[in-house]
């Protein structure tokens, strides 16, 4: 392409460093949907769009009909039905006084109906996130001896994770959680779901003293060097219940319009145990009782958006508000969530009701919770956590990518075998290593011509794609950075040896032209300019010609800058494959036929 304007790639307009920096932060740091929306608005406006923005209840709030009223009071009751044995429930795993998880399903969800954007979200108390809490705070304190310090740790470490929270969303970092992929996080979950289930044993099987391990091993050990301490009776209890919760449950799930089967059954198994403990005096035969006496997927169905950093801001501050309010670390629990969307929730009101539902149970209703046998909890997580153990999604992984299921297979072992913490460092450091990975080698390929086409593809792929006679076409499929210019370098400098072996075996014509499509190349460094200056240095000597595919302009920029486009000669930028082949035939057919006519004067004439 020449520089007055031609088909080739053109070189975009330099921008001021400050404007640049302007703008990127502008990217990264606010959203554009409330920018967009400031924009020519006088300054009321723009103050309550603003208020709007940062407290959405204010949206849907004016609008607030009595037909949603009905929708939410409906969803709120059968999510609050759920959220009060999970919450009794959840706290036990953490080793928290189960009171703490009905406070943690009142003043959070309360939190969340004013800030959070998402209709459907039920705010409450996770399992996995309980067992995190429990095990990290045990490694430093042990609950029994200083209860008193175990929970002022665990209010704040909640405090501190809802700063993190709050921060990750407000400067628009939740795409780190994207880091965790999609194999780990299924490793990583099955795995805590094991541990989780391993960890009731002591309730379901009666047992007083158990170890504070969590991994299989010390688990399996504990279990069977007391096998004269079972009690039968706890154990066909919890059984029981835990058949009763899986029926109900998979009933719903046949059914979608039951779905509040399964989300009444985990209370009515609490009712039920408790009436039986009462009634028969099980407390005299091993089964314990708990004596707690008390003086984000539904969005696209509903064609609305939700900004997840916006979402991470408002669980970030329901957490450090809820620190304060005796509550511990809480979020939006999958299975609690999918109770609020298919009850009919019309708003975030649904929280509130359940907020106020709670709240009503522990004015009134916390001394029925007296005779609740500690089995009947074990039964309520272990039947939510069999939920977590996907191992369809596992095979499914092995089937269609074997590194995916190492992954996946590496955390769940992690977390299994080792603990917790170690298994989640192990799914962190995979995913990362992951990622470096594929950055430090990108993928790259040799493009072939298809038959009859002016289409050019992988050879390796599609085996019918022909080399072109003296040319060399490579097609490079991501940035290029200081971590993978070294191996880019000397892959491509591999590509060239190697095609130059097979002509000499064939004995086709020599190679005189590499062209390099750099389409995928969405950015390039300082490292990357040097490896393109030292592949030129390579061609130059073996007297070769390198051409560029359509750099993207934010390459183009530095590759002028670094007066690369000035040594290759900007004619040698092409704007697609075919455009490159087209002049590169053409050259190999002037000075073939005209060998006193040298490359200016057939380019000139192209």
């Amino acid at each position: 392409m020449k520089a007055e304007g031609g088909h080739g790639a053109a070189i975009p307009p330099a921008k001021p460093f400050l404007k640049w920096l302007k703008c990127s932060l502008k990217e990264t740091f606010f959203p554009d949907d409330p920018l967009r929306q400031f924009q020519n608005q006088p300054p009321s406006k723009r103050l309550l769009l603003a208020l709007q923005y940062l407290f959405p209840i204010l949206q849907w709030a004016p609008r607030y009909t009595l037909h949603f009223l009905k929708s939410d009071l409906i969803a709120g009751i059968t999510i609050a039905s759920l959220a009060i044995p999970q919450g009794i429930s959840y706290a036990k795993l953490a080793n928290l006084p189960p009171i703490l998880g009905l406070y943690s399903s009142f003043i959070p969800p309360l939190i969340y109906a004013m800030l959070g954007s998402s209709r459907d979200l039920a705010v409450g108390t996770v399992a996995v996130g309980s067992l995190l809490m429990g095990s990290m705070l045990g490694t430093v304190v042990n609950h029994s001896d200083n209860p008193k310090l175990f929970l002022h740790l665990a209010f704040t470490a909640t405090f501190f994770a809802g700063i993190f929270q709050a921060a990750l969303g407000l400067f628009r970092l939740g795409f780190i959680v994207d880091f965790l992929s999609h194999a780990t996080i299924i490793g990583f979950m099955g795995g805590a779901a094991t541990v989780v289930c391993l960890q009731q044993l002591k309730s379901i099987l009666g047992l007083q003293d158990f170890t504070h391990e969590a991994d299989l091993v010390s688990v399996m050990r504990s279990v069977f060097t007391q096998t004269h301490e079972w009690s039968w009776e706890s154990a066909v209890l919890g059984c029981c219940f835990i058949f009763f919760l899986l029926i109900s449950r998979f009933f719903s799930k046949k059914q979608p319009k039951l779905f509040w089967v399964s989300a009444m059954a985990p209370l009515t198994t609490v009712i039920l145990g408790s009436i039986l403990v009462y009634v028969t005096h099980a407390e005299k035969h091993g089964v314990q009782v708990e004596g707690i006496a008390v003086g984000r997927s539904f969005a696209m169905y509903k064609n609305y958006h939700i900004d997840g950093n916006k979402e991470m801001i408002a669980i970030g501050t329901m957490n450090i508000v809820g620190s304060f309010a005796s509550c511990y670390l809480t979020t939006g629990p999958f299975s609690r969530s999918a109770v609020n969307y298919n009850a009919g929730c019309k708003t975030a009101a649904s929280n509130i009701v359940m907020a106020i539902v709670v709240m009503l149970t522990l004015l009134f209703l916390t001394p029925l919770f007296h005779y609740t046998p500690l089995v009947v909890l074990s039964a309520i997580i272990v039947s939510a956590m069999l939920g977590l153990i996907d191992y369809q999604a596992a095979i499914h992984l092995y089937k269609i990518d074997k590194c995916d299921f190492l992954v996946c297979m590496s955390a769940y072992i992690g977390v299994v075998f080792c603990s917790v913490e170690i298994g989640l460092a192990i799914a962190v450091a995979i995913s990362v290593l992951r990622v470096l990975l594929f950055i430090a080698r990108p993928r790259t390929s040799v493009l072939g011509n298809i038959p009859n086409s002016v289409v050019y593809r992988n050879v390796e792929q599609y085996p019918n794609a022909t080399h072109v006679p003296g040319i060399l076409i490579l097609e490079i499929d991501a940035p290029i950075y200081f971590a993978n210019a070294s191996y880019l370098r000397e892959r491509i400098t591999r590509w060239i040896d190697e095609e130059e072996d097979r002509i000499k075996v064939t004995e086709e014509t020599s190679l005189r032209y590499v062209i390099m499509d750099m389409t995928a190349v969405g950015n390039i460094d300082t490292s990357g300019i040097s490896m393109l200056e030292e592949i030129k240095k390579v061609v130059d000597r073996r007297g070769q010609q390198i051409v560029l595919v359509n750099p993207a302009g934010e390459v183009m920029k530095k590759l002028n800058k670094a007066k690369f486009i000035e040594e290759i000669g900007q004619k040698w930028i092409c704007l697609t494959v075919e455009e490159a082949v087209e002049a590169c035939n053409y050259m190999l057919h002037t000075c073939k036929t005209n060998p006193t006519k040298n490359e200016s004067e057939g380019w000139n004439a192209l």
